[in-house]
This record gives structure tokens, C-alpha cells and sequence, in this order.
């Protein structure tokens, strides 16, 4: 049952199957690079917006029961280490990038919740979501999927927990303080009914369909040409077995790319169809949702350099250590 649910179900084998026979039929050889690019980036793109499109939706309904006042409310009775689990988690069930969990961030902060639980959101939501759950299962298998979720939860709570550590408050830019926080919208969620929060959930796939969908397809077509056209022996020799260096490298080659865990997650899989390592893998997908260049630029704007460069070493030092975690695991 969990084989026909993995590779049917989460997997869509019956799609690549139906694209490599609709191909087949117009005369593309999907064995070819051209083929076998085309067949790539079809299936991948359907495959990613329906897991995709299903995911936001029940997430963005069940966010219908925790409207952001009630959240604060519910994340203001912790502290300590529990505080950084409980946002590292509410980071992890929201389908953010790096660019828009900031102003949540921004709220979370000037609502006067801790710094070490603002940070923990911070890091956990661009590199873990529920959809990002079900496409690295229907990918790289559950075992995978489960440890780059704990994985990510940990560094993402040690990060905060760290970052608190350091008594930084007076890094955070004053206008933080100042401005009234985005978590306090007067949205009354809970007097919705079922069908305002069926609405209100097809209207969010909808909005975030349209702003990650460009950068799933970006994502896909960069992962055709690399499982198409770029030779095997190249890729082991800069992220494979060899090279112990491999993971230092895939992080800071993430750094400057820009996209989500979506657009990430083709690329990942042509990597390691062509030997790379998989925690070298996975270090370049954590570097370039957590790290990325423009969210590092916006950051900048809401925190002083020092704790930016708190931040930023902090969230290297722990994607290094999971990516060679994730090589000597598996």
C-alpha cells in the first residue's frame, strides 16, 4: 500500500508513463536528450503545481482556525527552548519564501515575541513546508523526506536558540519596534463559515500559485538540462564522493540563486540523478531558500550588519553541518 502510494500517488508514475506515450505518439524519441528534456519538464511541472495547488489549499483552510492575533496569543506563553520549537513549527506549516516570511517576522517581532522564536520562524519557513514534505516523498522516498524535516526543525530551533543567546535585541532596526505588526490584521477568521473558508482557501492557492509558479518552471527547466545535457562524470566531480569540498561548494553557489522549495526541488533531483552526493544536495537546497541572496538584502533592511552576519554565519555553519550529516547517513 505505502509503494503504490509513494510512487503512484505522490510520485504520479501514471503521468510519466501518460507523457513519455503522448510524446512517443507525436514522434519525440524520450530517450533523447531533446525527448528526455521535453518529458522531464511536462511531467515535473504537472507533477509539482497539482501536489503543489492540493497542499496550499488544505494548509491555507486550516489556517483559517489560527488567525494571526490568535497566533500571537498562542505563541506568546512560551519561552526558552519550547518558544523556538513552537516557531520553528509554525514556520514549518506556512508555504512562505525567504522574501515573504520577513515581514511576518517583522510582526512577530514588533508584537514583542522573543528573538531566539522569531529567528527559528525565520529560518524553518522557506526550507520547510508541507508541500515540501510531499514533493522530497515523492522524490527521494519518505526516509529522506522525514530527516531533511528534522533536520531543518533542528537547525532552525539551535539557530534561534543560539541567536537569543547573544542578546541582540538592540540590533533589530528601531522602526521594527515602532510599526504596528502585520500579525495583528483585524481578520475574523473563526466567525467564518465553511464556505468562506473554502473561498478563502481556493483564493490562496490561487495568489501563491501565481507568485511561485514562475519559479517552478524556472526550477524545472534548469533540472531538464542538467538530467539531460550535462555529463554525469562533471556533476560527481564537483558534488560526488570525491570531492570533500562538496558541500562547502553547494552552499555557496545557493547563496546567490533566488527560488522557493518548489523551484529548488527539480533541480535537486537532477543532481542526484547524476551522482551528486545527497547531503551535498541538500545543503544547496537549504543555502538557496534560507541564504538567498535578494532575502538577505531585505533582511538587511529590517536588522543591523552584525546580527545579519550572526544570521547568515549561524544558518551557513548549520546547512554545512547537515549537508555532511546527510553523507555520512545515507
Amino acid at each position: 500500500m505505502w509503494n503504490f502510494i509513494q510512487n503512484q500517488v505522490l510520485g504520479m508514475k501514471w503521468l510519466s508513463v501518460l507523457v513519455s506515450r503522448a510524446l512517443t505518439s507525436a514522434g519525440l524519441d524520450v530517450s533523447g536528450k531533446i525527448g528526455g528534456s521535453i518529458h522531464f519538464f511536462i511531467y515535473d511541472v504537472i507533477k509539482i503545481a497539482v501536489l503543489l495547488c492540493a497542499l496550499i489549499f488544505v494548509v491555507s483552510y486550516i489556517q483559517t482556525y489560527f488567525p494571526p492575533e490568535r497566533s500571537k496569543r498562542i505563541m506568546g506563553r512560551f519561552r526558552g527552548l519550547k518558544a523556538n520549537l513552537v516557531g520553528a513549527l509554525l514556520g514549518a506549516v506556512t508555504p512562505f519564501c525567504s522574501c515573504s516570511s520577513i515581514p511576518i517576522f517583522m510582526g512577530f517581532t514588533s508584537a514583542g515575541l522573543p528573538l531566539g522564536m522569531t529567528f527559528s520562524f525565520l529560518i524553518s519557513s522557506p526550507m520547510i513546508n508541507p508541500g515540501s514534505l510531499v514533493l522530497l516523498m515523492s522524490i527521494f522516498g519518505a526516509k529522506t523526506a522525514v530527516a531533511y524535516i528534522v533536520m531543518g526543525l533542528c537547525l532552525a530551533v539551535l539557530g534561534g536558540t543560539f541567536i537569543e543567546s547573544l542578546h541582540m535585541e538592540s540590533e533589530i532596526e528601531e522602526f521594527v519596534y515602532s510599526r504596528p505588526g502585520v500579525i495583528d490584521a483585524d481578520i475574523e477568521f473563526l466567525s467564518f463559515t465553511a464556505k468562506q473558508r473554502l473561498e478563502y482557501s481556493r483564493r490562496e492557492v490561487i495568489a501563491t500559485f501565481r507568485v511561485v509558479f514562475p519559479y517552478i518552471l524556472a526550477g524545472v527547466g534548469i533540472g531538464a538540462v542538467i538530467h539531460n545535457y550535462v555529463p554525469e562524470r562533471f556533476i560527481q566531480g564537483i558534488l560526488g564522493n570525491n570531492n570533500p569540498f562538496g558541500v562547502v561548494l553547494a552552499s555557496i553557489v545557493g547563496i546567490p540563486v533566488y527560488a522557493d522549495i518548489f523551484g529548488t526541488i527539480p533541480i535537486a533531483e537532477a543532481l542526484l540523478a547524476k551522482g551528486a552526493m545527497l547531503g551535498t544536495v541538500i545543503s544547496f537546497m537549504m543555502a538557496v531558500t534560507d541564504l538567498s541572496l535578494p532575502s538577505i538584502i531585505m533582511l538587511r533592511r529590517v536588522i543591523k550588519p552584525r546580527l545579519l552576519a550572526v544570521f547568515v554565519m549561524t544558518c551557513a555553519a548549520g546547512i554545512i553541518i547537515t549537508g555532511y550529516a546527510f553523507n555520512a547517513m545515507f
